[in-house]
């Protein structure tokens, strides 16, 4: 907050944390050049009602919520820092393949229930690992699974053969990927390219001991078909930061005592909020053509 005003004096806070949307979103940009934005809606609708508006810096990774072609036609530049959140995400992604393969979640449940035995889980190193997007964050993963000695695959439309080789990395077709792996984890945009790509026929690929992670966006997965699956104990267990409503309305899905849930946590650490609000007002001057971050 200090560096802001003290490059921009003039500069409004959203401190009461109101979600906004729409006319109320316009009302609050309205008369101003630069808005750092997050988790808020940026499209035509928005942006032909800001005539003012020049910059739009992005707190976060995900681009997803703002409509970069609608930036472009209205002469709007974006400034932002790809995988300025990567380590506090990473970290997630191993604590949640640990606890789940020890069956944290069942143990603990098991203990408030008032019962007392020996719950058997599995190791996590020297297992499978299977990242699908190995872009910043899928990148950082490796370097963590390094003493896990874990078998790790990955799937990206890139190729990035370099990065394998040095890593000891099996770049695979999806598909070989979800049948081979013990954890699949997921780090994609969300896009119409990757939206619901994980659909039911692929959730059926999964091993039955295999568990599923998702701190990425909600909306790569079909979430019914996940719970049926999760259910009927076709799939070990699963970890889910992101829905595609959030909070999630499938209140069924958050009793289940193979799930972890968290409330969108994936880069809620100080560091990571730290970086990712420094890089955001960088970029309010360091924007650029939008349609470069394509």
């Amino acid at each position: 907050r200090a560096l802001v005003l003290d490059r921009y004096s003039d500069a409004k806070f959203n401190d009461e944390g109101l979600s906004l949307y729409g006319n109320s979103l316009i009302e609050f940009l309205s008369g101003y050049e630069k808005a750092i934005t997050a988790l808020e809606v940026i499209d035509d609708s928005i942006l032909s009602q800001l005539p003012n508006l020049k910059v739009i810096a992005k707190y976060g990774v995900g681009l997803d919520m703002i409509d970069l072609y609608a930036l472009k036609k209205y002469g709007v530049k974006l400034g932002w820092t790809a995988g300025v959140n990567k380590r506090s995400v990473s970290e997630l992604v191993i604590s949640f393949a640990v606890s789940l393969l020890h069956r944290v979640v069942f143990a603990n449940a098991e203990v408030r229930n008032g019962k007392w035995y020996q719950v058997k889980g599995r190791q996590f190193s020297d297992c499978t690992f299977g990242i699908i997007g190995c872009g910043h964050i899928g990148k950082d993963l490796v370097k963590l699974l390094k003493p896990f000695n874990c078998k790790i695959l990955a799937h990206d439309i890139l190729n990035f053969k370099e990065f394998y080789e040095k890593n000891n990395v099996k770049s695979v077709g999806m598909e070989e990927l979800i049948k081979k792996s013990d954890v699949v984890t997921l780090h994609l945009p969300l896009d119409d390219s990757t939206r619901n790509i994980m659909n039911e026929e692929r959730l059926q690929m999964l091993k039955s001991s295999a568990i599923l992670i998702n701190l990425a966006r909600g909306g790569l997965l079909d979430e019914t078909a996940l719970k049926k699956m999760l259910l009927e104990k076709k799939i070990a267990g699963a970890a889910l930061d992101v829905f595609e409503v959030e909070p999630p309305i499938d209140k069924e899905l958050l009793t289940l005592d193979n799930v972890l849930i968290t409330p969108h946590i994936g880069g809620s650490t100080e560091e990571a909020i730290l970086a990712m609000g420094l890089a955001a007002i960088d970029g309010l001057d360091n924007a650029k053509d939008p349609l470069e971050f394509k």
